[in-house]
């Protein structure tokens, strides 16, 4: 798209199992609401499928980080979990600190494409200690759902700035009519 070209993904490749829709969101809701993880299994497995390349290229696979307050409510990180599962399946390290929320940020639901961008403008950072472990690495970013894409920029573009040489991503659902907030 015109829009694309102009402004271009920070990420390098991305690619999601399903269309975020009736059949899927039941799926996400459980996983992300009732920490239920056979549905997570589930997902990763179709995430396994969907990403079966870029999980073969990848070196480390990281999870869109929540910030510790939205953790501490919830008790669990449903993009951990998956990436936990597909670093495993995988036999790639799985590297949950590699990336860091420093800031609690409203939920991005109901936000329009740019006010996402703005949302999660320097909200994420590689630590000090981790920049090292990320030089010149090929990083596979998990999350369970993408909307926009502003997290998984923002998250992409930290992990580049921190060494990182490509930054692919991988989703459970892609949101087709992100104007249509539906999550």
């Amino acid at each position: 798209s015109e829009e694309a070209r102009a402004a271009p993904p920070q990420w390098d490749r991305a690619r999601a199992a399903v269309a975020f829709d009736e059949a899927s969101r039941p799926l996400v809701h459980a996983l992300k609401y009732r920490d239920d993880q056979e549905s997570g299994i589930l997902m990763a497995r179709l995430m396994q499928r969907a990403g079966r390349s870029l999980l073969a290229d990848a070196a480390m696979v990281v999870p869109v980080p929540l910030h510790r307050w939205r953790l501490w409510r919830r008790r669990f990180n449903q993009s951990a979990f998956l990436a936990q599962i597909l670093a495993a399946s995988a036999g790639k390290a799985y590297r949950p600190d590699a990336l860091v929320r420093l800031r609690h940020t409203p939920s991005q639901v109901g936000l329009g494409h740019d006010e996402r961008r703005k949302n999660v403008r320097r909200a994420f950072a590689v630590p000090p200690l981790e920049q090292g472990g990320l030089a010149g690495q090929r990083v596979l970013l998990v999350d369970d759902v993408m909307t926009t894409g502003a997290t998984a920029g923002a998250c992409a573009e930290v992990l580049k700035s921190g060494g990182a040489a490509r930054v692919d991503v991988l989703c459970f659902a892609l949101v087709l009519e992100p104007h249509h907030f539906h999550i």
